[in-house]
């Protein structure tokens, strides 16, 4: 098999991974409609792109506003789309929060609010705390993002610093029936967790957020380290009875998205080992063991013999010590080929789901044996890109960048290496 035929073997995975999460999967877990009236909010990289599908689904009246990323709304009837930034949040993210909270104030028992929520949902809802200004909680997100923390650590910070995460926006839609539809693109798909937890009950609290500040040294902004050591108005935890009005479910898993690339492979021939949905840490160090397992399929053919492939999921962390640009799944990859050093027969792709790959404009890349012999005849060096995160512009230089624009989903990252 040619390396662009193996290109396109592994895009055919990922493709039949993203069509597994697709938010029509919504119409499926539709509530009955109220005699009352039915508002939509919601936030996430899909939350557009959901909120239509609910548009064309529901039978009757229906209202209300949902927040995307820039670059991800779709055209829609009754429900509003605005736009924001992520992963930093801004202005307009403030402002489609303050509009979400405004559409479902005033509801009685009689009346239904259905929120929409995907991964990016957590900046994209952005409204802060009392004495928390937009510029703080800016700053905030810029060094959880730097500092290599993982998602819930990241998420039990944000909650004790916003007016609407953690459960807050659950209780300002009470006495109304609350139905969330969420789009998992965390490990263990934990409600809580997805988008900040805004309809979820909260099982973090103060001192988990100032335990995660400590933990990475973090020299938050005055206001917001005074707001965490004040604990002016805790989340509402587990078994809070403020939240028997609220329902979750879950319509589209990174589990899910494995399991269909799974059966894919299957039916083109290829053993596959799925390592599953649960992958965290450092991607340099996660792709070094991808990278060991690899070896011992080519060497030894267990725990699978080839043709294979090697399935993961999960989220995996950047500490950034350089000044280069590229997300997660591009350091991953580029981790991956140094660690392979030209292993024959073996390509390898990695990609995050949404489309986007951190801040850039590529979902991944994709590697092959000659990937680091490219890169050396063209003077790039693997290492020095390494050490600076630069894996955009290693693969940019090769032209193995993968470049899909928004998914409309988000079900976390995509890695699948290819032995033949």
């Amino acid at each position: 098999m040619s390396d662009l035929d193996s290109q396109s073997t592994l895009r055919r995975l990922f493709d039949a991974a993203v069509a597994s999460a697709l938010p029509k999967r919504l119409v499926d877990h539709l509530p009955p409609p109220t005699k009352g009236r039915t508002v939509v909010v919601g936030a996430g990289k899909a939350a557009a792109a959901m909120a239509r599908e609910l548009e064309r689904a529901w039978p009757g009246e229906l209202s209300g506003v949902v927040a995307t990323r820039y670059g991800h709304a779709v055209a829609t009837e009754r429900i509003a789309v605005l736009e924001a930034a992520h992963p930093v949040p801004d202005k307009a993210g403030c402002a489609a929060a303050q509009r979400i909270l405004e559409a479902v104030s005033g509801l009685t028992a009689d009346d239904l609010v259905i929120c929409l929520l995907s991964g990016g949902g957590s900046a994209l809802l952005t409204l802060p705390a009392d004495g928390v200004s937009l510029a703080d909680k800016q700053e905030v997100s810029r060094q959880l993002l730097a500092c290599g923390a993982g998602i819930d650590e990241m998420n039990a910070v944000r909650k004790h610093l916003s007016a609407i995460k953690g459960g807050r926006l659950a209780l300002a839609c009470a006495p109304a029936k609350l139905v969330t539809l969420a789009i998992s693109d965390v490990v263990g798909d934990d409600p809580a967790v997805i988008a900040s937890g805004p309809t979820e009950a909260d099982p973090s609290t103060y001192a988990d957020a100032r335990a995660v500040v400590a933990k990475y040294g973090l020299t938050l902004p005055p206001a917001a380290t005074a707001l965490l050591a004040a604990e002016p108005d805790e989340t509402p935890a587990p078994g809070d009875a403020r939240l028997a009005h609220a329902e979750y479910r879950l319509i589209a898993t990174p589990q899910l998205a494995l399991r269909a690339a799974a059966a894919e492979a299957k039916r083109l021939g290829l053993n596959v080992l799925l390592l599953g949905d649960s992958i965290e840490g450092e991607a340099r160090e996660a792709a070094k063991v991808h990278a060991g397992i690899a070896r011992q399929i080519a060497a030894h053919g267990s725990p699978v013999a080839r043709p294979a492939l090697i399935l993961s999921g999960g989220e995996t962390t950047v500490t950034l010590k350089g000044k280069g640009r590229g997300g997660r799944n591009s350091e991953f990859l580029l981790s991956l080929a140094i660690a392979l050093n030209g292993l024959p027969g073996v390509y390898a792709l990695a990609a995050d789901t949404d489309g986007i790959d951190g801040s850039e404009d590529n979902a991944g890349a994709f590697i092959s044996p000659d990937t680091l012999a490219r890169a050396a005849a063209l003077g790039v060096d693997a290492g020095a890109r390494l050490a600076d995160n630069d894996g955009y512009g290693f693969f940019a230089a090769l032209g193995d960048l993968l470049v899909t624009g928004p998914t409309h989903t988000n079900v976390n990252d995509f890695r699948a290496i290819l032995l033949l």
